[in-house]
């Protein structure tokens, strides 16, 4: 499958924005089509700018039936995918539901011309049927990745993450992670400060890492009392420090094995992965809107060296620091 095509990034408010096609299906989850209309349709412009241009379309346009019983008017058909540059799939919830022929042939046209796939919940088993998860690890809601790897057996298929981004086809699990998937879009087309501004005007966190857990059974309040929210915070204002798991735990007040087994319960990860992915988040941000050197941004951030920063941004991100600045910093200053 080839690489999608480049957004039309620019420092220049009056670049075009990017044409969203929405694919609804029968049966479609009006939260998860609520998502995207909200991150990429919204009328009124995040950061000075309109940034996309959304567009309904189904493979046989009217009134569409909701998982809520409610109607969905859509008026484009297939054509639709022609031209757009981001094609998203909400989810559905009667999974016997398949794009039929002449829509499978679209979306693999699209695919083969480079469009960026983003799939919400049970959308994955809509390019499942196209072919384009063959090969490759994906997500869907928890309750749905059991059939989702029956169905496709070829699919790697991963209950445990928000969302997993394979370059041109991204998924993301139930419900609410959509909104994350769909703000890790506009972070990747326009960088951490507008997703943040669209965060800020969907009240949600402005990021939430992929590889979190999308599923944690615990009890809503700890039953020693103990929460690790001050932690984080504390953590998140230190980040130039050499912080050890041993002082995160001290500063919450549990043994350090208890520390690290609460820490993985209640945030999804483990304290030195967050806290990796929190300093390449600060970099990202001080790329964008700094003039810094990266050998300050690094010891800024915690990351040590120039060299490291490198190492651990490309990894995270598939792009350089260098090439990231050129590409999202907007306003910078120092």
């Amino acid at each position: 499958m080839p690489p999608r095509a480049d957004p039309p990034h620019s420092t220049s408010r009056a670049a075009p924005p990017i044409p969203v096609a929405i694919f609804v299906q029968p049966s479609v989850v009006l939260f998860d089509l609520a998502v995207p209309l909200q991150v990429f349709g919204y009328p009124r412009p995040d950061e000075g700018a309109q940034r996309y241009r959304v567009t309904l379309c189904a493979e046989h346009p009217g009134l569409l039936p909701s998982a809520s019983g409610m109607g969905v008017e859509v008026q484009k058909g297939l054509a639709a995918l022609r031209h757009a540059h981001t094609i998203v799939v909400p989810g559905i919830d009667d999974l016997t539901v398949r794009p039929g022929p002449a829509a499978l042939r679209a979306l693999r046209a699209a695919a083969a011309r480079g469009a960026r796939f983003v799939s919400i919940c049970t959308g994955a088993f809509a390019l499942a049927e196209a072919g384009m998860l063959n090969g490759k690890r994906a997500t869907t809601h928890w309750l749905d990745a059991e059939e989702l790897r029956t169905c496709y057996p070829t699919i790697d298929v991963d209950p445990d993450v928000l969302y997993v981004d394979n370059g041109q086809v991204l998924t993301s699990a139930g419900i609410a992670c959509g909104i994350d998937l769909c703000l890790h879009v506009v972070r990747q087309d326009y960088g951490a400060g507008v997703a943040a501004a669209v965060a800020r005007r969907l009240v949600v966190a402005p990021h939430r890492e992929g590889s979190q857990a999308q599923y944690v059974a615990r009890p809503v309040e700890p039953d020693d009392g103990h929460s690790l929210e001050d932690t984080c915070r504390w953590a998140r204002s230190r980040l130039s420090q050499a912080l050890t798991v041993a002082q995160l735990a001290q500063h919450a007040g549990l043994p350090e094995r208890t520390f690290s087994r609460r820490f993985r319960t209640e945030i999804g990860t483990s304290p030195l992965q967050w806290l990796l992915a929190e300093r390449l988040l600060a970099a990202r941000e001080l790329l964008e809107r700094t003039r810094w050197p990266l050998a300050r941004i690094a010891s800024r951030c915690g990351l040590g060296s120039e060299v490291s920063l490198r190492q651990h941004f490309r990894r995270r991100f598939q792009i350089s620091p260098s090439t990231y600045r050129r590409t999202h910093g907007l306003h910078p200053r120092s």
